[in-house]
C-alpha cells in the first residue's frame, strides 16, 4: 500500500463515522461532511490504487518504461 492508499482509507473511515454521528444527533451538516470526507477518501484512495498498478507493472515488467 501506498500513502496515498493509506490516507484514502482513513479519510473513508472518519466519514463514515462522521455521517454516523450526524445521524445519532440529527445534525445534517456532520452528514454532509461525512459524506464528503468519504468521497475525497475514495478519490485518494483510488489515485494510490493506480499509483500501484504502475508501480506493480514496471516491478513485473522492467524493460518497459
Amino acid at each position: 500500500m501506498n500513502k496515498d492508499q493509506i490516507k484514502g482509507v482513513a479519510k473513508i473511515v472518519v466519514g463514515k463515522v462522521q455521517e454516523q454521528a450526524g445521524n445519532l444527533i440529527g445534525d445534517p451538516k456532520q452528514i454532509v461532511v461525512g459524506v464528503a470526507k468519504q468521497v475525497a477518501g475514495k478519490k485518494q484512495k483510488g489515485r494510490g490504487d493506480v499509483k500501484q498498478k504502475i508501480e506493480d507493472f514496471h516491478k513485473a515488467h522492467p524493460g518497459l518504461h
